[in-house]
C-alpha cells in the first residue's frame, strides 16, 4: 500500500500512526499539542522513535464532545499540516468526518482520511477522497450499541463503509478499516472486538487498530488515562498477532518495542 511517497508492507509489517491531537479538550492529551512549537515538538519526538505516519486531529470525538465548525477544525489543522510538510518527509493523516475538512486539509498536503464514521457521517465526503486520490481509513461506529450478532454485524457494518468508497471510485487498495474500539460498543465488546479481530483482518483488507489511553482499558484495570500504557501494549500485541497493519497510539517508542518484540517471538 502506498500512502503519500512511501510504500507499506501490510501483509508482513505493522506500522506505528502516532496521534496528534491540536485540541483543547481530548480525552487523553487534550492541551498538550494546541500551539504550533508544542506540536511540532510531538511530531519531531513520534517520528524520532519511529512513527510512520502521524495523525493529526482537530476536532476531539471522545464521548460527549461538541462538534465545532468546519473552520475552526481547518484553523488548528492547516498551520500545523503545512509546518509538517515543510520540516518532514512522513504520510500525514487527518482524523475528520467532515468533508470540508477533508478537501482543504488534503489541498495542503495530507496523504490520508481518517473517518470516524466511515463515510457514513457526510455524503460528499467519499467523493472528496476519491477526487483526491488519497488513502482512507474508514472506521466502525454507531449510535447505540445495539446488534444482533455483535461480531458479525461489526463486520458486515465495517464492510459497508468499503462498499461506499467503492462506490464512489475509491479503490481497494486506497482502504483501511478500523473495528472502532470505543464507539458505539460497551467494554464486553470492545474486548470481544480485539479478541475476534483476525475475522476483521481476514476480510482481505488492511485493519488499523486504535485502543491507546482508551477507556476500555480504563475500565478493566480501573485506571485512569494517565496509566494506560501497559494495557494499551497489550492490545498492540494483539494487532500484531491478529495481522492488524497499523497500530494508532500516543505512545510510539513503547508501542514499536512491543511490535518488534512480537514480530520476533512469531519468527
Amino acid at each position: 500500500m502506498k500512502i503519500g511517497n512511501h510504500e507499506f508492507d501490510i501483509k508482513n509489517n505493522t506500522y506505528v500512526m502516532g496521534i496528534l491531537n491540536v485540541t483543547p479538550d481530548s480525552f487523553s492529551d487534550g492541551g498538550s499539542w494546541n500551539t504550533i512549537d508544542s506540536a511540532m515538538k510531538q511530531c519531531e519526538k513520534m517520528i524520532g522513535e519511529g512513527a510512520s505516519i502521524i495523525d493529526i486531529g482537530g476536532e476531539s470525538t471522545r464521548p460527549g464532545y461538541t462538534r465545532i465548525s468546519d473552520d475552526e477544525e481547518l484553523e488548528r489543522i492547516i498551520p500545523v499540516i503545512d509546518k509538517i510538510r515543510e520540516g518532514f518527509d512522513i504520510p500525514i493523516s487527518v482524523d475528520t468526518y467532515k468533508s470540508g475538512v477533508a478537501r482543504v486539509a488534503l489541498e495542503h498536503g495530507a496523504d490520508m482520511i481518517n473517518d470516524i464514521w466511515g463515510l457514513k457521517a457526510d455524503p460528499e465526503m467519499a467523493s472528496v477522497i476519491a477526487q483526491s486520490k488519497a488513502v482512507c481509513c474508514l472506521m466502525h461506529n454507531k449510535d447505540k450499541p445495539e446488534y444482533n450478532d455483535f461480531i458479525n454485524d461489526m463486520i458486515e457494518e465495517t464492510l459497508e463503509c468499503a462498499r461506499i468508497a467503492n462506490s464512489a471510485g475509491i479503490s481497494d487498495d486506497r482502504i483501511i478499516l478500523d473495528p472502532g474500539i470505543g464507539f458505539g460498543k460497551t467494554r464486553e465488546m470492545n474486548l470481544l472486538a480485539i479478541k475476534e479481530l483476525d475475522k476483521l483482518t481476514k476480510t482481505g483488507y488492511p485493519v488499523l487498530l486504535g485502543c491507546s489511553r482508551k477507556s476500555v482499558i480504563g475500565l478493566t484495570l480501573d485506571l485512569p488515562v494517565t496509566e494506560r500504557l501497559e494495557g494499551t501494549l497489550v492490545t498492540t500485541m494483539f494487532a500484531v498477532l491478529s495481522g492488524c497493519a497499523f497500530v494508532r497510539v500516543h505512545d510510539v517508542r513503547e508501542n514499536l518495542r512491543t511490535i518488534k518484540m512480537t514480530r520476533a517471538i512469531l519468527g
